[in-house]
């Protein structure tokens, strides 16, 4: 029972379960949610007869809802009735209210439709607004990138190079990337690259001409930096000079304020000048456009390429400083070569120091230096090799002239210069041998027109003519009157002044050279020492070897050598007051001129002596010795006669010069004459001679004694002169007189009567004499008489030549 309770309780359970599904499932239907396939298989989840069971409840409930319609309807019938009568009450009224809107419509309609134009107008009007507006954006930021490639363009085409690459830069950072979805943008952004490389070929052609142009006007740059250089060193100098005119007026103010006044108002004059001639003239660098070089510098940097724009530059400029230093073969003609040449130098590193300083890092110092270091090479080089082409000094001088300006133009630079004063030490010395080469001839043609005579001057006005021009002091003809005569000729003033020339033209060199004043004494005195001992020692030597100078013109070059030696204290005392250096300095070099005079005067001396022998040859060559005559003429030969008188006047010019110089020469015609007879008799073509011949040749010694006693130079101490003659007449006499017995008996002994008689000259005059005699007999040979004494004496003639030959053998074997 239990059990069954249970199975009912169980059953009634699910009964009460599944209507409570069933429910749930109409209430779902009920509430029309879709999709029911859920709800509908809940209903038939295998329960048998769940169909049919969830049909009964599903009409159940249809029927529940028409109850309840049928409810409502029945209820609402009554209000339903009155509201149909109360439409078919208003339906008239509806139709006529229908009409009236249709009718009312129409004219609505009628009326709006220029409304409904105007509207679609406005519409359309709206939608061109709103298209205006967005194209006025979309131009707004096209515009700028526009208005940007347009101020691109123009940048280009007025060859503004480096604001047409930054433009692009902005371009392409800025602007082309708000727009980049437009066509024209991808066109704009193709086309920039190739601006650019167009940008790299027009600057760098550019760059090349002016590389081209600045080769083209280097001089004319070169030249301005220099004139500019020179008028700074005028003006500085100018100022040095005021501001030590100021010191000196400081010390003498009270008697000086007239020259302090013109002073001033001179430099102020200067500075005012200076500050016009600044105005009118351009700088050198002024003379250059250089944007050519910024630009193509800065485009490149711009672009990546500066380090290639540097060593093209380099590179470019390397060649051109070769080119500029290579000189045209006919520099050293003129000068206007070689200021070209300096012209082009200079030109080329002012541009070079002025790129150095306005960018940065398209050239360096040490490339500036390594370039200079190349070139200062170079000009040397050059400067060496044409400068000894120079035989013109003024050339020369206008070359040193061109280097100092040069130096200083670069050294004001910053450029060091010391190799090229070094160098004018050098051409210094070349100077110094063009001025020689100069000299030389002015000393020739100052020999050539001097008349070697004594100076007559007829006044006092005369006289201070002479003497400002040389130093001549002589108080003895100081006290003579006028009309009078100074002992040198018009060529020692002449002389002189030219030394003093030369001391000036070699002090032009020393100018400006950097050099103390001790420096600049020690070369104007080498220099006047090479002039003295070489130039005019030379011209002198030359004088005084040339054939047409006589024994008067070399008299007259004795006493000018003098005069000009004495002179040689004043030229020592020209140099200091030059330079201001005191000759008692230790380091102060002296003039040789006293060498050089000395020499020259001794050449002269000994030209005279020469000289004086050659003429004596000359008159002894004229000589015609009858060799054969019986007997003398009882006088003395013309020849001779004539040669005294020519060494008597001769002598007599002598006066003037020193007196061992004339004693000397006197004793040289003596001796030379004696030598001269001597040899006459001695010849060996002169085969004979007779006694007769011995006898005038006797006289003619005789007479030359008596010259000799005669003095005609003073100053000889007792018979000096006459023993010039002391051979001739031991050996004449020993044949007079025929005294051989005497001579053989005393040879060798020191109280010989024939003391300076050789044995060998009596044996050949007298075989000579043998022979004549022979000869004579021979012709005589009719007078008996006379055959036996000539006989006699022929054998006393052989046998004293017999002895003199074994005397003259004993001598030679004991030699």
């Amino acid at each position: 029972m239990a059990g069954k309770s249970k199975s009912n309780l169980s059953e009634l359970y699910l009964e009460e379960n599944k209507d409570q599904i069933y429910e749930n499932a109409l209430a779902e239907i009920q509430s029309f949610e879709l999709p029911l396939g859920t709800t509908l298989r809940s209903v038939y989840d295998d329960q048998p007869n769940a169909h049919q069971k969830f049909m009964e409840k599903l009409d159940a409930c249809i029927r529940n809802h028409d109850r309840e319609i049928e409810k409502m309807c029945n209820f609402h019938h009554q209000g339903f009735v009155d509201a149909i009568t109360e439409l078919l009450k208003v339906r008239a009224d509806a139709e006529k209210l229908k009409v009236q809107v249709t009718d009312t419509n129409r004219r609505l309609q009628d009326a709006g439709k220029e409304v409904i134009a105007q509207t679609e107008e406005i519409i359309r009007c709206r939608v061109q607004q709103r298209n205006i507006t967005t194209v006025v954006e979309k131009l707004q930021l096209c515009l700028p990138v526009l208005e940007m490639y347009s101020k691109l363009k123009e940048q280009m085409s007025v060859k503004r190079y480096y604001s047409a690459l930054k433009t692009m830069e902005q371009l392409e950072n800025v602007y082309l990337p708000r727009v980049s979805q437009y066509r024209f943008c991808q066109i704009m952004m193709e086309n920039l690259p190739k601006l650019r490389e167009e940008i790299k070929e027009i600057s760098m052609s550019d760059l090349k001409d002016f590389l081209e142009s600045i080769r083209k006007h280097s001089d004319r740059i070169g030249e301005t930096a220099m004139k500019q250089a020179q008028q700074q060193k005028t003006f500085s100098t100018a100022l040095q000079k005021q501001n030590n005119v100021n010191y000196g007026r400081n010390m003498h103010l009270g008697r000086n304020r007239i020259l302090e006044s013109k002073n001033e108002i001179t430099l102020k004059r200067t500075f005012e000048d200076e500050d016009e001639h600044e105005e009118e003239v351009l700088t050198a660098q002024d003379l250059v456009d250089f944007s050519p070089v910024y630009r193509c510098l800065h485009i490149y940097s711009v672009l990546g390429d500066g380090e290639i724009f540097e060593n093209y530059y380099r590179k470019q400029r390397r060649k051109q400083a070769r080119l500029v230093l290579q000189p045209q073969s006919n520099m050293h003609e003129t000068v206007e070569g070689y200021r070209r040449y300096f012209s082009q130098i200079v030109g080329f590193f002012v541009v070079e120091d002025h790129i150095l300083h306005v960018t940065q890092g398209l050239v360096t110092r040490t490339y500036t230096d390594e370039l200079w270091n190349m070139a200062l090479s170079k000009i040397i080089a050059v400067l060496r090799t044409h400068s000894s082409y120079c035989s013109d000094p003024d050339l020369v001088l206008e070359l040193k002239n061109l280097i100092v300006v040069f130096a200083d133009t670069l050294q004001g630079y910053g450029f060091p210069v010391n190799r090229l004063f070094d160098l004018l030490f050098e051409i210094r010395d070349q100077y110094n041998e063009t001025l020689l080469k100069k000299w030389s001839g002015l000393f020739r043609d100052i020999f050539e027109a001097d008349n070697y005579s004594p100076i007559p001057v007829a006044n006092e006005e005369e006289y201070r003519i002479v003497i400002s021009k040389f130093p001549f002091q002589d108080p003895e003809l100081d006290k003579q009157s006028f009309p009078k005569k100074l002992p040198m000729s018009q060529s020692v003033p002449q002389i002189y002044m030219q030394v003093k020339e030369f001391i000036y033209a070699s002090l032009k060199f020393s100018e400006s050279l950097h050099r103390s004043s001790t420096e600049i004494d020690d070369m104007l005195r080498k220099s006047t020492n090479l002039l003295l001992t070489r130039t005019l020692s030379s011209c002198l030597q030359n004088l005084i070897k040339k054939p047409h100078i006589g024994l008067t013109e070399l008299v007259q070059i004795i006493i000018n050598t003098t005069h000009l030696e004495q002179a040689c204290k004043y030229l020592e005392d020209f140099i200091s007051n030059i330079t201001n250096i005191s000759q008692l300095t230790v380091h102060t070099a002296r003039l040789y001129g006293l060498s050089t005079f000395k020499d020259a005067r001794h050449a002269a001396e000994g030209e005279i002596y020469t000289k004086l022998n050659q003429k004596i040859d000359e008159f002894i060559q004229i000589a015609d010795y009858d060799w054969t005559m019986s007997e003398s003429d009882g006088r003395a030969s013309g020849y001779l006669m004539d040669l005294i008188n020519f060494l008597r006047s001769t002598f007599q010019v002598f006066t003037h010069l020193p007196g061992k110089v004339a004693q000397t020469a006197c004793m040289s015609a003596c001796q030379h004459l004696s030598m001269s007879l001597m040899q006459m008799l001695l010849d060996s073509e002169l085969k004979q001679i007779s006694m007769g011949a011995i006898q005038q040749f006797n006289l003619d010694v005789i007479q030359c004694e008596l010259f000799a006693s005669s003095e005609p130079v003073p100053g000889f101490q007792g018979d000096t002169l006459q023993l010039a003659f002391i051979d001739l007449r031991q050996l004449l006499d020993l044949f007079m007189v025929w005294d051989w017995s005497t001579y053989l008996a005393d040879y060798g002994q020191a109280t010989s009567k024939y003391l300076r008689v050789n044995p060998s000259t009596a044996l050949t005059l007298l075989e000579k004499v043998h022979r004549g005699m022979k000869d004579s007999s021979k012709k005589n040979n009719i007078f008996a008489q006379f055959r036996k004494n000539d006989r006699d004496k022929q054998k006393l003639i052989e046998t004293v030549v017999k002895q003199l030959r074994s005397l003259v053998n004993g001598m030679s074997q004991h030699t």
